[in-house]
């Protein structure tokens, strides 16, 4: 399965969604978006598949989005995007498409949805959190 994740992997968030892609048995397209953003056309696409607004995929916290005003809400979503373009800390993480959709991996086992039930066993978050039982099946 050819699955994409755009990846932070200074974000707990993002390294325990790509755990989970990797217990499923599928080894990603890793993409770290803060080093090689996606391109216009194709973040307007994932957060369209996603099911989100402009405004549910762009990241408040430790970024500078306070600073640039961001949350003036009248600021059009084609600002917004280029924003997000120009400084990609700003773009919500983790991302994940995959053949069976796309979707922002908060909390990280959202990813879930879109991943063929392969998982072998039990599946623990970094902070111990189970998400996945004995029998790889989602917990919750």
């Amino acid at each position: 399965m050819d699955v994409t994740i755009y990846h932070n992997p200074a974000c707990g968030t993002s390294r325990n969604t790509l755990e989970l892609i990797r217990d499923a048995g599928i080894e990603p397209t890793v993409i770290e978006y803060v080093k090689h953003p996606p391109s216009k056309a194709t973040l307007v696409t994932m957060i369209a598949e996603a099911g989100l607004t402009v405004r549910e995929a762009i990241r408040d916290k430790g970024t500078p989005y306070a600073e640039l005003g961001l949350d003036n809400p009248d600021l059009s979503d084609n600002q917004l995007l280029d924003a997000m373009l120009q400084d990609p800390i700003l773009i919500n993480r983790p991302f994940v498409v995959s053949p069976l959709g796309t979707r922002l991996s908060r909390p990280s086992e959202v990813v879930l949805d879109i991943l063929p039930e392969t998982h072998k066993g039990a599946f623990r978050k970094e902070d111990g959190e189970q998400v996945l039982d004995a029998e790889g099946k989602r917990i919750g």
